[in-house]
């Protein structure tokens, strides 16, 4: 038998409706065995996640405020889910104990924790499953760092044990016993960890899209799905935002060769997006060259300028360390004989501009600097690249065709991914000319 190890989102379990569509899901293939569930989510655009409404009712408490209606309507949400689902559950006895341990002094992770906790204990009620706390199989260090060994070791021992259970995502323990989570989203993480430690067959992620977007819908009308795609374009693609996971989530599974599924709860029937390490041959046949677009704003470029840069050893470290000290990262670095520009995040320079450009000045010595901002960065990516010509001239006469300059251009040496600048008001056109030329 094989396993497969399913996630679910807030968004898949945000009613009782949605909860007999996942259990419809889940009992469709028994080799689903291991289930993580999110909080329950919002069920129409007004609506409050329960997560959100957690995390108000510890603020409320710390405030000195009176609680009593947030708790009111966290309670009213799950008798509804409850009665729906015609279960016995004692929700009052849950909400008490969250209350009291708020009274008690409980962080704020803890009452942020019981939006899982409570929903899988409610979905393991309904499975007629067993229902396994994250706590006790999820370790953080005192450093808040995530007891990997420890964690796949209990984990792979509770669940070995059990054919089919369901584990609350986003939390585990730190060594004193109270509850730490995740950053949000953190459920893909801990969906991850299920299936790292069970050595799963594949881990799907159930969420409320039909897999991995080629561009951005925001800004292309209708962009196609990625059917299959690698782990390493999904981290090319992620970097610039276009991802549908928690970007922790990939790892754990990555290094143990798993791949993931990304599904829509309510398109079953679609393929969703599979994330592998290699394409299988059928798809690498019929795929295009690029993958997908994806793009970021808000940069800026410090251009160096020194004659006969090339001969000082050490000039682009030395000038790196000015930005590394003032806690700015580059994000790209593009270079030529007596020029390099250091590419960062605009809001990281603004903080520091003065103290990096005067240190610049006093330990460089360069002829000049120049200062561009308002700049946007865009990934055309796609591990097939390296194997057609002409790609780079069709990036660039779709850009030239449709008047857009091109301020800044860097391409990784495994030609993975052609990164291009472009000024931020360009940025949405840009995304469609390339869209058009390389994927529609």
């Amino acid at each position: 038998m094989s396993i497969i190890t399913a996630k679910f989102g807030g968004t898949s379990l945000a009613s009782a409706s949605q909860i007999k569509k996942v259990a419809d899901i889940i009992r469709a293939n028994p080799d689903r065995r291991y289930v993580v569930a999110s909080a329950p989510g919002k069920r129409f655009s007004d609506d409050i996640k329960i997560t959100d409404l957690l995390y108000k009712l510890h603020a409320q408490f710390t405030n000195g405020e009176d609680f009593s209606g947030t708790l009111d309507k966290i309670s009213q949400r799950y008798s509804e889910i409850i009665s729906e689902l015609g279960i016995e559950f004692d929700i009052d006895s849950e909400l008490d104990a969250i209350q009291k341990n708020i009274i008690a002094g409980a962080s704020a992770d803890y009452p942020a924790s019981r939006g899982e906790y409570i929903n899988s204990k409610i979905i393991a009620k309904f499975l007629g499953w067993e229902f396994v706390d994250a706590s006790e199989v999820i370790f953080f260090k005192d450093n808040g760092h995530l007891n990997e060994k420890k964690t796949f070791k209990a984990m792979g021992e509770r669940l070995a044990a059990l054919d089919y259970a369901v584990i609350p995502g986003f939390y585990g323990s730190l060594p004193d016993g109270s509850i730490k989570t995740f950053s949000r989203g953190g459920s893909d993480v801990t969906g991850s960890i299920v299936a790292r430690s069970v050595n799963a067959d594949l881990y799907e992620n159930w969420t409320d899209v039909s897999g991995m977007l080629s561009a951005d819908p925001r800004v292309v009308k209708s962009p196609k799905v990625i059917e299959n795609i690698t782990y390493t374009e999904l981290r090319e693609l992620s970097y610039m935002g276009a991802s549908v996971l928690h970007e922790d989530a990939v790892f754990p599974v990555r290094k143990a060769g798993i791949p993931i599924n990304i599904r829509n709860t309510n398109k079953p029937e679609d393929h969703g997006t599979l994330i592998a390490a290699s394409l299988p041959p059928e798809a690498r046949a019929k795929r295009k060259a690029v993958t997908g677009i994806a793009g970021r704003k808000g940069f800026t470029s410090v251009r160096v300028e020194k004659s006969m840069m090339n001969g000082e050893t050490g000039f682009c470290v030395h000038l790196l360390s000015i930005f590394a000290k003032n806690g700015i990262p580059f994000e790209h670095c593009p270079t030529g004989i007596d020029t390099i520009s250091v590419i960062v995040s605009s809001d990281l320079f603004d903080a520091q501009r003065e103290t990096v450009l005067r240190e610049i000045k006093n330990e460089l010595e360069p002829d000049f600097i120049t200062i561009e901002k308002n700049l946007s960065a865009i990934a055309i990516v796609g591990e097939g690249m390296v194997s057609v010509k002409g790609i780079a001239a069709k990036v660039f006469k779709a850009l030239a065709d449709a008047n857009i300059n091109v301020r800044m251009i860097d391409q990784g040496s495994d030609e993975l991914n052609i990164i291009v600048g472009v000024d931020e008001s360009d940025y949405v056109k840009a995304i469609n000319a390339l869209y058009d030329a390389m994927l529609a």
